[in-house]
């Protein structure tokens, strides 16, 4: 049988035994050999549960052990008086051993209280002296009293029998503080604490039936035999290895049963008082007396160090529930609390700091190195942040500051202070970060402090914005705001009613004038605005969330109307179409099966695709470069739009898979004259060449500027000088006239220059 059951098999056979003991004739030879029998078993058990186990504290066990030994031998002794010698006396050297059990066991119960955490020892020892009190009186009362006022037995004997209740009340005082234990208890330890009860039980139970009642206590072998076969339980159990000394669970100290039990001991006093035992004897009704007066004084002593702890805890709590967990920082309940009292007082600056990008972190390496990053971030705030303001955490990526009693030009130079100090990488888990802020800051006085914070919100996102490392609220940004808000409102309406159209600008080859690919772009014609430029609307799709859902829209109609192209005009058709995508479009773990999906949807082949991104949208990598290279995986081409005015576009074509570089329109405006433009513009077709990458000039304009690009080596050619973004481009081939115009071209001559971004 398995090691962890051997305690429930123990208390089987002694169940078993138990049955046998009762079975026989009572007081008969047979019957307390088998008796004896028990007693040992239950001594050698307690030694083979520390073999076994091997406990850390093997000590109080071997104290148990001791005791239950010693109670054995007592009951030999009475055995050898009533069956050797013909009769018992009283005192004899068996209630020698008997007593001698007591301390031992007594020493076995107090270790196995030791080593506990501190704190909360006095309200334990308060409940413990209460419940030892209580019931003292009673057993005082109805045992202990009676025994010592007693003439007729012999001075010897009623000592002896004075002992006995003493005993009794030390472990009854024993009990009561292992009950008001608020380590974690195990199986184990409940045992002894059984064991322990019921040896008490039986004592006393003993001394009523003795006193009171003259009776034969034969019945009462079975209290005193499952006493000895719990101790030894309390070895067997598998859980008497763990030290619960240590273990310090959830706090019951204020639980219904900690708080009633004593306070019911506290009632025993008075109750006594009103029974005739206390009324008829001086001596009783002056120790029961003296005995309330102790718990009433314990009693209220006891409340006070409730009130006292649970005050201690409240506040505690609060202090928690205005704290940010992770960095240690207030929170934003804390920060609006500080805010609205700052307000009430005077004048008070706010700053928000939103963290740039900080999911990306999340997303690619691990919430665990996000949560060190914001640590770190919020102690290095916290050293620059001056001594008087507040520095809280009120969102996942945003921090916010207050400055009580400041005026605009300080809070300014703190906000610089705070940007200068994001600027350096922040180390986390082996990765150095770099993490990008902007900051808003808004100031008021007695006003609404929940404006202030809004207004600060906005200046935040518009630091965003604009690139900026701080901004200052103004209400031109509320305007901006509730236009953009207005804006997205009539986006919703007219993609749902159709008021989008896609256009498309040839791609040319040059110089044989061939359509070689077109780039879809989009335009809304309002019904009332008109046409709404791309600038407008685009970045209020990318604030909020449309451009997922027009993205897709547009990549949909685009790739229907490329599969058209090619079914229709073969060779005549071009090769590819590029569409546009978003930063927010990238970041979607699903965004290449849309567009696998709107392949299989449209039948276009994937390699007739190309996808557009700005440098600014693959930047920091994590999910929008696994996108591009899922994309990759599917034949569509990649496309890095505006090619060399992002960050570190070198650095980029070592980590994106591209196929095509478009030249931003910068390095073109000016590459008809000597000088850096024509420069770099020569050492980027060399690079895309090197790479194996196709090169696009974007905004060609003049046929200087076409033939100095030809020059230069560049074969694709996209701009006005060849056509406008139309709905029904012209695919046939268009010669070149001596001048290099095109002849059926719409020249930058007649239209203006225009080049929008993104989406254009």
């Amino acid at each position: 049988m398995g090691s962890t059951r051997i305690w429930s098999w123990w208390l089987a056979a002694g169940v078993l035994a138990t049955t046998v003991y009762f079975l026989l004739p009572a007081s008969s030879f047979a019957a307390r050999i088998c008796y004896n029998v028990i007693g040992l078993a239950a001594a050698g058990a307690l030694l083979i549960g520390v073999r076994l186990y091997r406990p850390r504290r093997p000590g109080l066990w071997y104290w148990f052990a001791a005791g239950q030994v010693l109670a054995v031998l007592g009951d030999i002794t009475y055995d050898y008086y009533l069956y050797g010698m013909g009769s018992v006396p009283y005192a004899s050297i068996a209630d020698v051993f008997y007593l001698a059990s007591y301390p031992l066991r007594f020493i076995g119960l107090f270790l196995l209280s030791r080593h506990r955490q501190p704190g909360g020892e006095i309200g334990r020892l308060i409940d413990a002296a209460i419940a030892a009190i209580g019931l003292g009186l009673v057993l005082w009362t109805f045992v202990l009293h009676p025994t010592v006022a007693d003439g007729s037995a012999p001075a010897l004997a009623r000592v002896i029998s004075t002992v006995y209740p003493v005993a009794d009340l030390l472990l009854l005082v024993m009990l009561a503080w292992l009950f008001t234990d608020r380590r974690g208890r195990t199986p184990s330890s409940r045992l002894l604490n059984a064991a322990a009860a019921t040896l008490l039980a039986a004592d006393t139970s003993y001394s009523v039936m003795i006193v009171y009642f003259d009776a034969d206590p034969f019945a009462l072998d079975a209290m005193f035999i499952a006493s000895s076969l719990l101790w030894a339980a309390a070895a067997l159990h598998p859980t008497m290895a763990t030290d619960t000394g240590g273990v310090r669970l959830p706090s019951t100290e204020h639980s219904v049963a900690r708080l009633c039990a004593p306070a019911a001991c506290s009632l025993l006093g008075p109750a006594l008082l009103l029974t005739p035992y206390a009324g008829k004897n001086t001596l009783n009704s002056t120790v029961i007396a003296y005995g309330t007066i102790v718990l009433i004084v314990l009693t209220v002593v006891r409340m006070a160090l409730i009130l006292t702890q649970l005050k201690t805890q409240s506040h505690g709590m609060e202090e928690l529930a205005m704290q940010d967990e992770m960095t240690g920082l207030a929170n934003r309940r804390r920060f609006e609390s500080a805010l609205r009292a700052a307000m009430a007082d005077g004048s008070a600056q706010v700053a928000l700091l939103g963290l740039n990008g900080f999911k990306n972190v999340n997303d690619e390496l691990g919430r665990s190195v996000g949560d060190r990053a914001l640590s770190s971030l919020a102690r290095r705030l916290a050293r620059t942040v001056p001594d008087d303001a507040l520095l809280a955490r009120i969102g996942g990526d945003e921090f916010a500051v207050l400055l009580p009693g400041r005026n605009a030009a300080e809070a300014g130079a703190m906000a610089t202070r705070l940007a200068a100090q994001l600027r350096e990488p922040v180390h986390a888990c082996g990765h150095d970060l770099l993490v990008g802020v902007g900051i808003g800051l808004a100031g008021g006085e007695r006003g609404d402090p929940m404006e202030v914070l809004r207004r600060a919100e906005a200046a935040m996102y518009a630091a965003k914005r604009a690139g900026q490392a701080y901004r200052r609220w103004e209400p031109a940004m509320d305007e901006q705001s509730t236009g953009h808000a207005r804006l997205g409102a009539e986006m919703r309406i007219a993609l749902d009613t159709g008021q989008f159209r896609v256009v498309y600008q040839p791609i040319v080859a040059f110089p044989e004038g061939r359509v070689a690919a077109v780039e879809a772009l989009v335009r809304w014609e309002h019904p009332h605005r008109g046409t709404v430029s791309p600038g407008q609307f685009v970045p209020v799709a990318e604030q909020n969330g449309l451009i997922v859902e027009l993205g897709a829209w547009i990549m949909r109609t685009a790739c229907r109307q490329m599969a058209q192209w090619r079914a229709e005009l073969a060779g005549s058709a071009p090769d590819k179409i590029s569409v546009n995508v978003s930063a927010r479009q990238l970041v979607r773990p699903d965004f290449a099966m849309t567009v696998a999906d709107i392949l299989a949807e449209t039948g276009l082949s994937p390699h007739h695709l190309a996808v557009e991104v700005t440098e600014t949208a693959v930047f920091e990598g994590g999910q929008a470069v696994t996108t591009l290279h899922e994309l990759r995986k599917l034949g569509v081409r990649i496309a890095l739009d505006d090619f060399g005015t992002g960050h570190s576009s070198l650095g980029l074509l070592q980590t994106v898979p591209v196929d095509i570089l478009k030249v931003d329109k910068s390095f073109v405006d000016n590459v008809t004259e000597a000088g850096r433009h024509s420069v770099i513009a020569e050492a980027l077709i060399r690079i895309s060449t090197e790479l194996g990458m196709t090169a696009v000039a974007e905004g060609v304009e003049t046929a200087e500027q076409a033939d100095a690009l030809h020059r230069l080596g560049y074969t694709l050619l996209q701009g006005y000088h060849f056509s406008r973004p139309v709905a029904e481009p012209d695919f046939g081939r268009r010669p070149i006239a001596a001048d290099g115009v095109p002849t059926a071209a719409v020249t930058a001559q007649t239209q203006p220059s225009l080049q929008a971004a993104t989406m254009r």
